[in-house]
């Protein structure tokens, strides 16, 4: 059986993609900040608005969370989701 190799949060980004007076963007923001301060794991923000590209793909589904460039969870962030995703 092949066991993966565990997960350094220090070589993960999370990026938030938000938009500025978004209450669960703030909501996703807080827990984002928590988790990744907790496990070394690097912390982007972008905003949709600024990015026409980010406005077309997420407009209708942010806040959007992404683990190293693809999407981890939108609207909510889940904690332990989030924890177990940067292998902490």
């Amino acid at each position: 059986m092949l066991r993966r190799a565990k997960k350094n949060p220090a070589d993960t980004t999370v990026t938030l993609i938000g938009k500025p007076g978004c209450h669960l963007c703030e909501d996703a923001r807080e827990v984002i900040l928590r988790v990744t301060a907790d496990l070394g794991a690097a912390f982007e923000e972008k905003d949709v608005l600024a990015d026409p590209a980010l406005y077309e793909q997420y407009a209708e589904q942010i806040p959007v969370t992404l683990v190293d460039g693809r999407q981890h969870d939108f609207w909510r962030v889940d904690e332990a989701r989030l924890r177990k995703a940067l292998g902490g």
